[in-house]
């Protein structure tokens, strides 16, 4: 009965999601009444505590990760760097390969820090003009941003500054260029199965005679943005100087701010009563944060005009654009909190631990599990981890497995059954492009098993090779 009554809180926040009602206010609505079906007297602690209170350490440890991002992508956006990169891609791959533009430029906006619900916004208008001029379904949109931001440049590539990368370093003291190799056999797996899967969609629309406005998609207002652009090439090399910029300075910092704080930060020592800082569980988050803000500079002095003339109202849709994604993963990672401290739960724990004692995959399953219950993959493997950690670094010890491993393998599982119809990611995504999840959801969830299949895929190759 206890682990009925969170399949019961699930299945009611997935619902509630794939109706088009917001988790904010749903999902500690539905995580207090999993509490009340267990035990009416712990609904009030369980919500000043746990929920509020894990809801609260998830938003001050990542929010200035998800404000840089939003801002960054907000500039990229106003000064037609983005613009630009869609016009070089279309250049180098020709602009009858629509799908496969869209999924490279999401990837290079997603790898260089910019958040992902941003990518969707800025995205979405290169991709909607694209697959009108080539008549493929507009519902193959959603599925198609979401592989290029969702999945491989989000955990897989290593130095990926995206918190689901980030997050393992405060518990494994790693970086976020571990298990390099892995990361990139994981990445180019998920980008061939998931090209492979969009274009066979692709093809199956077209010999059925479907085109840009099939299976119910409302005739929006057409809003041509020319991607023929006869900028030099000079001025389009420099369009990629910002986002290569933030990926080098992550590099460079990961390596130079442990030597700037070898021991830490003690608060005491100038006389305040704060908690000591360990370099190693913050090196992560301060190289992403530097990172981009350089970014954000950099993309000003590239077309400093249009941004000053919308900077207030560019950074005031960006800033709401933080508020929400950190709101919607912040909520999920409280609902999370809730339902990993019931009784139901431990029995599932319990139940994985006995049926996977190797930590890699004991740390895919649950890792998984915890993001397909939040419906949120950073709020997962944050959940995970601080349940977990300790014990997979002993039992990482034990079997010989290194730390870097146990972090790319739990940190690509976090993003897998994460996006199931409750995911906020997915909801803005759908809202953004206007289709809903009877219309697009088939192909998100399609690459929800891509990527899933992707994290095992990575455990086999570790465990036959021995590749890190």
């Amino acid at each position: 009965m206890e682990l009925v009554i969170i399949l019961l809180a699930l299945g009611m926040l997935m619902f509630i999601a794939y109706r088009g009602f917001s988790v904010i206010m749903f999902a500690p609505l539905c995580a207090l009444f999993a509490v009340l079906l267990t035990d009416p007297d712990w609904v009030l602690p369980f919500f000043s505590n746990v929920f509020m209170g894990k809801m609260v350490e998830y938003i001050k440890l990542y929010f200035p990760i998800f404000l840089l991002g939003a801002i960054f992508g907000k500039v990229v956006e106003m000064s037609g760097l983005a613009r630009s990169i869609a016009s070089t891609l279309i250049q180098l791959v020709g602009r009858k390969r629509a799908m496969l533009v869209i999924v490279l430029l999401c990837a290079i906006l997603t790898y260089s820090g910019i958040s992902l619900v941003v990518v969707a916004f800025a995205v979405y208008p290169f991709a909607a003009n694209l697959f009108r001029q080539s008549n493929i379904p507009k519902r193959l949109i959603p599925g198609t941003i979401a592989l290029g931001s969702f999945t491989f440049t989000m955990d897989a590539l290593p130095g990926s500054p995206q918190v689901q990368n980030v997050i393992p370093t405060t518990f494994f003291k790693t970086n976020l260029y571990a298990a390099p190799t892995l990361g990139i056999i994981g990445a180019i797996f998920i980008f061939v199965i998931g090209m492979l899967y969009l274009n066979s969609r692709r093809k199956k629309a077209e010999i059925a005679g479907e085109d840009y406005y099939s299976f119910g998609t409302i005739k929006e207002k057409q809003i041509d943005i020319d991607l023929d652009q006869n900028e030099s090439i000079g001025r389009k090399i420099l369009a990629f100087v910002p986002v290569v910029l933030v990926g080098v300075l992550n590099k460079v910092l990961t390596t130079f701010i442990p030597k700037w704080y070898p021991n830490g930060f003690d608060f005491s020592k100038i006389g305040l009563n704060f908690p000591n800082i360990e370099t190693p569980q913050v090196v992560g988050i301060w190289s992403v944060e530097i990172a981009l803000i350089f970014g954000i500079l950099t993309t000003i002095l590239y077309n400093r005009k249009p941004i000053m003339m919308n900077f207030k109202d560019g950074m005031n849709v960006g800033i709401a654009g933080a508020l929400l994604a950190i709101m919607n993963s912040a909520t999920e990672y409280g609902f999370g909190a809730v339902i990993s401290n019931l009784p139901g739960f431990t029995i599932a724990r319990d139940g994985i631990a006995k049926l996977f004692t190797n930590p890699l995959l004991n740390g895919a399953v649950t890792t998984n599990v915890l993001s397909a219950i939040s419906g949120s993959a950073s709020a997962g493997i944050a959940i995970s981890l601080g349940i977990m950690a300790d014990k997979y670094i002993e039992l990482a010890t034990q079997f010989g497995i290194p730390l870097e491993v146990m972090h790319r393998v739990i940190s690509m599982a976090s993003g897998g059954m994460d996006t199931l119809p409750h995911n906020g990611a997915v909801i803005t995504l759908l809202a953004i492009t206007g289709l809903t999840h009877k219309q697009s959801y088939r192909d998100i969830f399609a690459v929800t098993i891509i990527k899933t299949i992707a994290a095992f895929f990575i455990i086999a190759v570790y465990l036959v090779t021995g590749i890190v």
